[in-house]
């Protein structure tokens, strides 16, 4: 027996009639998210230049947004909502720690490179 789509989005703040009305409202968020982040893109912002955790506020505010923008569409597309919650937990924090764990070995690398390019060879002990 098949059951009926939840046809809301955003914790049910906005709920829609059908899937076509949904899947439109999903569309027009993503492209409001994704307005924001060519916008700021565009005018950068001079408070958003400021450094933090070693990357521009600025970057950090794009990765948000990105993995904001990743969980959203496997929340709603891939229909985690409507699995048990191990399964979610399962999916959504291993792909949030793989995507930590990615950020973290971009911006060691990132930064030995650097240092490298700036200093010439360098050695790290950790």
């Amino acid at each position: 027996m098949a059951h009926a789509h939840n046809l809301a989005i955003l914790r049910g703040l906005i709920k829609f009639k059908t899937n076509t009305q949904k899947i439109w409202g999903v569309l027009i968020l993503l492209s409001i998210v994704t307005a924001v982040e060519v916008g700021l893109g565009i005018v950068k912002p001079e408070w958003s230049l400021t450094k933090v955790l070693g990357m521009k506020l600025l970057n950090w505010i794009f990765i948000i947004l990105t993995i904001v923008k990743a969980y959203y569409i496997t929340w709603d597309f891939m229909h985690m909502r409507d699995e048990t919650k191990g399964l979610r937990r399962a999916v959504v924090w291993t792909a949030i720690f793989l995507i930590l764990y990615l950020i973290f070995i971009l911006l060691q690398e990132g930064g030995y490179v650097f240092d490298v390019y700036k200093d010439g060879y360098i050695k790290r002990d950790f």
